[in-house]
């Protein structure tokens, strides 16, 4: 057994806070130069040049990405056999609190969604999972709402075809035109419930850019592409960086499929403690 304190959950939290929102991911920022290397339309590559030079110098002078900072989703993986000295749910709010307001962070959260209010820096949203060994795994994603309002869901029947499904998450995006600040990356979540599956579209997110994607997932990323909304919705081939496709099993009557647009932006920041 092995005892992490509530205190070090805090600070990891807040430290991650600072790291997401300043330092690009390098898998994105490889997809982007990438993007720009190939890009053909002139304005589409002065828009990805653009991109590019803000996160260099967002990393260079400790400054946030975007202006819009999010909603911090954390996700948590739980060793089984650790040992939570303190709330653990307090903590990580305490976390991206802290770390929101040390580092200048915007205070987007209104604690009811209805009456909004005045805004402040918490509470986040937290998907912890139990998995094996003593340690804890913390992932901290800022969820901007211009991208977040793009989200659809669809309870398929269960004998929906595979174009079916390409068809609607290819109508997302193609719903999300230039709104959301693409390129994209495109999470999709397949099975489980209607929640749970819009919780697989957000991990999607998670995963790195890379070459190994499944059959699925590079057709869906070139009929995308097709669209040519491109950067900033300027035209040209970028219109989606990545798709990634992230399953679940679920009820033999159903298949809910839920497509979760990230902008350009995508930033996350992980940490094991």
């Amino acid at each position: 057994m092995r005892k992490i304190k509530a205190i070090e959950i805090t600070k990891a939290v807040a430290e991650l806070s600072r790291r997401a929102n300043f330092f690009l991911r390098q898998d994105v920022l490889a997809a982007l130069r990438k993007a720009y290397a190939v890009e053909k339309n002139k304005r589409a590559k002065k828009i990805l040049k653009a991109i590019l030079d803000n996160a260099a110098y967002a990393k260079k002078e400790n400054l946030a990405i975007c202006q819009d900072t999010g909603l911090a989703l954390v996700f948590a993986e739980v060793g089984q056999e650790a040992m939570i000295s303190g709330d653990f749910i307090a903590a990580i709010n305490k976390g991206v609190e802290d770390g929101y307001r040390r580092y200048c962070l915007r205070n987007s959260i209104v604690k009811d969604p209805l009456s909004r209010g005045k805004s402040g820096f918490s509470p986040c949203i937290i998907h912890a999972d139990i998995v094996r060994g003593n340690r804890i795994k913390l992932t901290l994603l800022p969820k901007g709402f211009g991208c977040e309002n793009k989200s659809q869901l669809k309870m398929f029947k269960p004998t929906a075809s595979m174009q079916e499904i390409k068809e609607f998450i290819i109508g997302a995006v193609k719903n999300a035109g230039p709104d959301a600040c693409p390129p994209y990356v495109v999470g999709v979540g397949i099975g489980g419930t209607a929640d749970y599956s819009g919780i697989l579209a957000k991990k999607a997110l998670l995963r790195k850019i890379s070459g190994k994607s499944s059959p699925i997932e590079q057709d869906l990323l070139r009929q995308i592409n097709k669209l040519k909304v491109g950067p900033m919705g300027l035209g040209g081939l970028n219109t989606v960086l990545a798709v990634h496709l992230q399953t679940s099993p679920t009820h033999i009557a159903g298949l809910p499929v839920s497509v979760n647009i990230s902008c350009h932006a995508l930033r996350s920041a992980e940490i094991v403690l």
